[in-house]
């Protein structure tokens, strides 16, 4: 089913490590308020909570719960984690305001179809920058660490991206490059 909202939905995509919640952050922080308030779900995410990022965590058993009371617009699982964006976003985009979110580009394609006002955002970082944020972060064991450099190295692009974003300088320049492709998207539909 095919769903038409006024608000645009922005999917940011890129190899973990590349800094997408990073830029979600600062273009939220920097988002200008003459413009629709722009909104940022949380995840839910089946991993215990890390102090670098802002999602629910949740149980297995929960997500299964959640997801069969279709609690969820759309959800994916990578790395043995399930995720799930809360259908609420819905109510956000009919007001037409744009809605950002931080997912896996295994989803773009199953969404795009779902969602017409639909922007992906590709963050770009060279593979050994983004090894050694990797390295850098702690986040995951040897194993998982090898899994998600194995991914890294074979999708260094993403062709179905409408703008790919740079992140292999300053984060500041990035944001500024992601801030100004969002508002001008959001300005278009206003």
């Amino acid at each position: 089913m095919s769903k038409k909202f006024t608000g645009t939905l922005f999917l940011v995509v890129g190899n973990s490590g590349s800094g997408k919640d990073s830029i979600i952050s600062g273009v939220l922080e920097a988002y200008p308020s003459y413009l629709k308030q722009i909104y940022a779900p949380k995840r839910f995410i089946t991993r215990p909570p890390s102090e670098t990022e802002k999602n629910f965590s949740i149980s297995p058993e929960e997500f299964k719960k959640m997801e069969n009371k279709g609690e969820f617009a759309f959800k994916w699982q990578i790395y043995r984690l399930s995720y799930g964006i809360p259908i609420t976003i819905e109510d956000f985009l009919k007001e037409g305001h744009p809605v950002i979110v931080n997912v896996s580009r295994s989803i773009v394609k199953k969404t795009r179809d779902i969602y017409k006002n639909l922007k992906v955002i590709f963050i770009y970082v060279p593979l050994e920058t983004t090894i050694k944020r990797l390295k850098d972060r702690g986040r995951e064991g040897s194993e998982l660490l090898e899994e998600r450099i194995e991914r890294a190295k074979s999708y260094q692009l993403f062709q179905e991206a409408d703008i790919i974003i740079d992140n292999s300088g300053k984060l500041d320049s990035a944001i500024n490059q992601c801030l100004k492709y969002i508002i001008s998207v959001v300005s278009e539909n206003q």
